[in-house]
């Protein structure tokens, strides 16, 4: 051994450039970009440090292991553009490998709606899930990133169920992501969706404000219920087209809670078509044998407002052909 050290040599990862202090790499220093700017400092972590297990990054927040700009920060800390992040020596795992298949990349390629310097809009197919995670390798995210790598930020800004189609925004740019959170969060955005529910719809335009809670049971899945004790949940449903086996509406959800619109469909006594978790099977049979293999249930259309600069947007999804095929068989309309 002659102590001597090989030269250092910064490399990048998506917008972060990491520089080693020494030859092991056991330190290392994050300088944060641009894009990053406000950032919560462990979700800016978990993004940027793969094959470290989310249980060491929170624990070396909470003991003040990470040094911002040489000084201690709180778990809380939200990063700025140009901090430098001091990592101490992490335990690494081996980061398992995503490769979205041609087939999922193919699926999102031909379905971008809208797109700009600052996000983009892409109608979602059903049956894929917006990211990977309980089961799921890969999602729309994913599937994105590995398609457009000269994008070096790229993030969700909500989510659709699985087997909700649909308008989905991606944003490309952080100070996009903040804007758009604030304005799904207060109600800025426009959101419409297009339900095929059972029956006869005769409520006519309908709010229904009623709480919704989410809860676990025990083998693991997620269901959602109508409970006092739940979140308030506000949608209003709308007829374009009623029949006698079922009528299509338009949602417009004044809340964004999970399963809203599916709950709040079978609390007023029409589910919605295809929903084997809280509709009706023998409904459900029936839609199936005219040919529909899928939950109803699309996001139609979305509208806003950016600032910085000002712009609106108003981006409509085409119904997927298996739905306006049902939909003719039934005689409906939009």
């Amino acid at each position: 051994m002659t102590g001597q050290q090989s030269e250092t040599k910064p490399c990048k990862i998506r917008g972060v450039k990491i520089t080693p202090i020494s030859s092991s790499g056991q330190v290392e220093h994050l300088t944060v970009a641009a894009e990053y700017d406000g950032q919560r400092i462990d979700n800016f972590l978990l993004r940027h440090l793969k094959g470290v297990p989310k249980t060491l990054i929170y624990r070396i927040l909470r003991r003040g292991e990470v040094r911002v700009n040489k000084g201690r920060i709180k778990p809380t800390y939200r990063v700025q553009a140009g901090d430098e992040i001091r990592i101490p020596p992490l335990r690494r795992g081996a980061s398992e490998s995503i490769n979205p298949s041609r087939g999922s990349i193919a699926a999102i390629q031909n379905r971008i709606l809208y797109e700009d310097e600052r996000l983009i809009i892409i109608n979602k197919p059903c049956g894929m899930a917006v990211h990977g995670g309980s089961g799921v390798s890969y999602g729309v995210i994913e599937a994105m990133r590995h398609w457009r790598q000269d994008l070096h930020y790229l993030e969700l800004v909500h989510r659709l169920d699985r087997e909700t189609s649909g308008c989905l925004v991606l944003a490309k740019k952080r100070s996009a992501l903040r804007q758009l959170h604030e304005l799904f969060r207060t109600g800025g955005v426009d959101k419409r969706y297009l339900a095929l529910v059972r029956g006869r719809w005769t409520l006519g335009k309908q709010t229904i404000d009623v709480p919704l809670r989410k809860n676990t049971l025990r083998s693991g899945e997620r269901v959602v219920r109508v409970s006092a004790e739940g979140k308030q949940a506000v949608s209003i449903f709308r007829p374009l087209a009623i029949g006698d086996m079922a009528s299509l509406l338009e949602v417009d959800i004044q809340t964004g809670r999970t399963h809203q619109i599916r709950v709040h469909a079978a609390h007023a006594g029409h589910p919605i078509a295809g929903d084997d978790k809280y509709g009706d099977d023998g409904f459900n049979r029936q839609i199936r044998r005219l040919g529909c293999p899928r939950l109803f249930l699309h996001a139609r259309s979305l509208a806003f407002t950016l600032e910085e600069p000002h712009k609106s947007i108003a981006v409509n999804a085409p119904l997927d052909p298996e739905l306006e095929q049902i939909l003719d068989k039934l005689g409906l309309t939009l």
